[in-house]
């Protein structure tokens, strides 16, 4: 860190997803984690939520060496259990989980106590708010506990809460100890979320939005109410991107630091690790294809996908069926096109037998049933996607050049019919696709282009908007294409989409391979060894006002 800085002695960071894997927010952490352990070594510490019963948390491995007093002081005295070791991801650092489910019998109290100090509304909470306010409750009290423990009054000591949901927890340390500066990161605003969720043109009229009246209209009053008060609370307040940052200063009324979010290239394979990586995800995809479809598929078939969480039109999976429909129509393509959409949805069982289909070597000659879909859901009749599929008419028959197949599972290594991680088949992917229209920073084209291959995405996304400012070009030859996207233009980028993605199956394969290594370039300047500076400049700027809220 530069003399500049002035640098804590240590970082608390807090979040529902250390070790925890949820979404988005556990890459931001988890991936940023080892350039932490390495500036602050065993100095920077996560505390997640204790919520391991029935099976053990795979990314989480205890070490009863650590802070082994403390532990037992914690437990006696404060009622609190613990378990503490270190976080399975690159740097390993040190991580505590926190049991919180006895704060639930006696959270009106603590609802009363954020109300009369902060005027936090809890009244109208349902879902996850009490498991979630309950827990961030509890990781002030830890924070607390560890501080006065060690003794750490003429420490220069950071505690850093992310989204909503932690919001309590930073509230409690602005309580009991003022002198710690506090950083509250929203990844995406309640209010934004739910305006886009809903339907309703966000950007356009964003500055005409009233969050706490949006927040009443759409329910979701509690979950504002505490992130708001973070928000205005926090010494210092971060978001991921200069879109986020806007809607923040509308919606939250204060205007935030923002931190973009980088990307841990460290376990990347290069060389001919990646050759031979790329290649058996490349045949497993086109097998899986085969044997759901019942007929071969050429080998230099261009592979495209789009994947993140199911959120149809926030994620823009709407548009991307809308422009692979349309791309089958384009007569000058010649080139077979699986499209493959890797969006977790409500499964209900692995297709039995599309397994015992993939237990044979030659291709089969009919198709399956529903030829389109790898594992069979509870909602078959209602799910978005097929609906959409169906309506369009895209049904995968060998006379058609471009076939969708729609994955709706958890891609863990262990999901019955790819048995590989998302990474392990990303891999294998020709380009991808990510028309957000709801994407504060957007780690799916940026994880895309880490393992060199070549992405499109949109301005709505805060990644997309970033890498347009490093200049991205028309086309597809600088590895990454951002469309503009609006709150009325869904049909002029769905061409876009179906243009480039054509653009890519008129490539050679030696223009292919310049395109990833154009790509993987343009990842670099996303690293955390290039965005981690932000956030030594958030806690240094923390350190300086903490207790002036």
């Amino acid at each position: 860190m530069s003399d500049k800085f002035n640098k804590p002695d240590y970082i608390f960071e807090t979040s529902w997803e250390v070790c925890n894997k949820v979404g988005g927010i556990y890459t931001v952490l988890s991936s940023r984690a080892k350039s932490m352990q390495d500036k602050y070594p065993d100095k920077a510490i996560f505390i997640g939520p204790d919520i391991w019963k029935e099976q053990e948390c795979p990314w989480f491995k205890e070490d009863k060496t650590l802070f082994i007093e403390w532990k037992n002081s914690i437990s006696e005295n404060e009622n609190l259990k613990i378990r503490i070791g270190r976080w399975l991801v690159p740097g390993e650092p040190i991580a505590i989980l926190v049991e919180f489910d006895q704060f639930l019998s006696y959270k009106n109290d603590i609802y009363h106590e954020m109300w009369d100090k902060f005027g936090v509304n809890s009244l109208h909470a349902y879902g996850d708010y009490d498991e979630a306010c309950m827990y961030a409750y509890a990781t002030g009290m830890v924070i607390q506990s560890f501080y006065k423990y060690h003794k750490l009054e003429q420490k220069k000591v950071i505690a850093h809460f992310n989204e909503w949901m932690m919001g309590m927890g930073l509230l409690y340390v602005k309580s009991k100890l003022p002198q710690i500066g506090t950083l509250f990161t929203t990844h995406a605003t309640t209010i934004g979320r739910s305006i886009a969720g809903n339907g309703k043109p966000l950007y356009n009229y964003l500055s005409s939005y009233d969050g706490d009246q949006m927040a009443r209209e759409l329910n979701v009053e509690a979950k504002h109410s505490v992130e708001k008060t973070a928000a205005h609370q926090a010494d210092v307040f971060t978001t991921v991107s200069d879109i986020t940052a806007q809607e923040c200063k509308h919606l939250l009324q204060r205007e935030p630091i923002v931190t973009p979010n980088g990307f841990e290239k460290g376990f990347i394979p290069t060389g001919t690790k990646y050759t031979k990586k790329r290649n058996e995800a490349r045949n497993l995809l086109i097998d899986v294809t085969e044997k759901l479809l019942g007929y071969d598929i050429e080998k230099d078939a261009l592979l495209v996908a789009t994947s993140g969480r199911y959120e149809y039109r926030n994620k823009g999976l709407d548009v991307f069926v809308d422009a692979m429909a349309r791309l089958n129509q384009i007569k000058q393509l010649n080139k077979d096109v699986i499209a493959f959409i890797m969006v977790p949805a409500w499964i209900d069982t692995v297709r039995v037998d599309l397994q015992d289909r993939l237990k044979q070597k030659n291709t089969p000659t009919t198709p399956l049933n529903q030829p389109f879909i790898t594992h069979w859901l509870k909602n078959m009749n209602h799910d978005s996607i097929l609906n959409q599929m169906s309506y369009l008419n895209i049904d995968n028959k060998k006379s058609n050049k471009v076939k969708i197949i729609f994955v709706p599972s958890y891609l863990n290594g262990n999901d019955g019919i790819f048995n590989k991680s998302y990474y392990d088949l990303l891999i294998g992917m020709d380009v991808t696709v990510f028309p957000s229209y709801y994407e504060p920073w957007g780690y799916t084209p940026h994880e895309s282009i880490a393992f060199s291959v070549p992405t499109i995405t949109t301005t709505l996304a805060g990644f997309g908007l970033w890498m347009r400012r490093l200049g991205d070009m028309r086309g597809m030859d600088d590895g990454i294409e951002v469309l503009k996207r609006d709150d009325y233009n869904f049909v002029e980028l769905s061409e876009d989409i179906c243009n480039r993605v054509f653009e890519m199956t008129t490539k050679s394969d030696i223009q292919e391979k310049l395109l990833r290594e154009t790509a993987k370039e343009k990842a670099k300047h996303a690293d955390w060894t290039e965005f981690f500076k932000y956030y030594e400049e958030a806690y240094s700027l923390a350190l300086s006002c903490k207790g002036n809220k």
